[in-house]
């Protein structure tokens, strides 16, 4: 969890305590208790929808979950405008969570990319950047290296661990005329 979520977090913890002790009050009192925990959890959605009101985008989320739960406030339903309210940002919660995790694992796909291809010159093997590798070109992969480009067996049999890619545990085969897919990783072969 980033500094933003914890905060989030904090004020979901902090209005709910606010609404349990609304509903053990039983009391006029309560009202104030519903009040408090609207404001904590709802605060910046009403600053936002008045903000964006005033930049020409009126119908958006924000200003959406402002009518809804400010109209159920002015009709004496406290309990429901504080706890929509208060919904409403668990499910934004969740939502930063999953696009951060998403990101993470966008972030740890882009590495499975290798970062030199293995060309034969001259007797030798030069290693060039896979950007740079013309069509036709013949690429030698060692055991152990990720495939750079995609491309097909010329030559040899191997196994491809391709566990990166699918999600597959099982070697997956390969020989001349095979087709072959960058990311993967050459097993011994």
């Amino acid at each position: 969890m980033n500094k933003k979520m914890k905060k989030q977090f904090t004020m979901i913890i902090a209005s709910t305590i606010l609404l349990i002790i609304a509903f053990l009050i039983k009391s006029k009192l309560s009202i104030i208790f519903f009040l408090l925990s609207y404001i904590i959890v709802g605060y910046k959605i009403i600053y936002k929808a008045f903000r964006n009101i005033i930049r020409g985008k009126v119908f958006d989320e924000n200003f959406l979950m402002a009518i809804a739960t400010v109209g159920a406030i002015a009709l004496g339903e406290y309990v429901e405008g504080a706890a929509v309210m208060l919904f409403y940002q668990i499910g934004e919660l969740f939502q930063s969570y999953a696009v951060g995790k998403s990101r993470k694992n966008i972030t740890a796909l882009m590495d499975i990319r290798p970062d030199y291809a293995n060309i034969e010159q001259e007797g030798g093997l030069e290693q060039v950047d896979p950007d740079d590798v013309e069509i036709g070109t013949i690429i030698i992969v060692k055991p152990g290296e990720k495939i750079p480009i995609d491309g097909i067996v010329i030559s040899g049999e191997s196994t491809l661990n391709t566990s990166a890619l699918t999600g597959e545990s099982l070697p997956r085969s390969v020989k001349a005329k095979d087709e072959v897919i960058s990311g993967c990783v050459n097993r011994p072969g």
